[in-house]
């Protein structure tokens, strides 16, 4: 049987996506955002969701309207403040007790995910050693300085937003939009991404910035 990882609609990729899921949206400053996937998972209505997100309320990303829907139990994120006046609703909602956050450093977060995409479990770093992200996290010292353990990040799903894939879900992305997407199609059970254009023929294998055997369901964004 001819592999064919093509799926019809974002509701039909998402479709199994279930109450208490981790889940990794692939974004960063404007690119990458997987919204039409996110937007389906909006309307499934699923509860208790962990976000693994760069940025928790970026204006660009649809990740919002999963906390605003009451969806969302845990964020793990590396950019929580909102933008303009006021508090965003994940803000909001934080500062009342009713949804958790853990802020992670930049270049933390992004190895968090890389860390669980390679099966490593937990790694040592120098950021954010002696501040209050880091309260209560094991430290050891090597070579006289000072380092934090952190945990690998691994997600049930991983939505990420690519500019071309085929058939087999082999992709490729359009400048700034390989972000986070690479890492996490490596770091999740399942993961679905959304394209510009999908192509019957194969990728030329030098041209394949992420390899199909990391995705499993590929849609066209903007698609029925």
């Amino acid at each position: 049987m001819a592999i064919d990882k093509r799926v019809g609609s974002a509701a039909a990729a998402v479709s199994d996506v279930r109450d208490g899921a981790t889940v990794m949206i692939s974004g960063f400053g404007g690119a990458g955002f997987a919204n039409d996937l996110v937007l389906a998972l909006r309307d499934r209505a699923v509860r208790g969701l962990t976000l693994i997100v760069n940025s928790a309320t970026h204006p660009l990303s649809f990740t919002h309207t999963l906390i605003e829907a009451g969806m969302v139990a845990k964020v793990i994120c590396s950019a929580a403040r909102g933008r303009g006046k006021g508090l965003s609703a994940f803000e909001q909602l934080w500062k009342d007790g009713k949804i958790e956050l853990v802020a992670l450093p930049q270049g933390t977060f992004a190895e968090c995910i890389r860390a669980g995409g390679a099966g490593i479990p937990a790694f040592y770093t120098p950021s954010g050693y002696g501040t209050d992200l880091t309260l209560g996290k094991e430290t050891r010292r090597f070579g006289g300085r000072d380092y934090v353990l952190e945990e690998a990040l691994v997600a049930d799903v991983a939505l990420v937003r690519g500019d071309v894939a085929d058939r087999f879900g082999n992709m490729t992305f359009r400048y700034a939009q390989k972000n986070f997407g690479p890492a996490m199609a490596t770091a999740a059970k399942l993961t679905i991404a959304e394209v510009r254009a999908v192509q019957d023929a194969p990728i030329a294998p030098e041209l394949v910035e992420l390899p199909g055997v990391y995705v499993n369901r590929v849609i066209v964004a903007g698609g029925v």
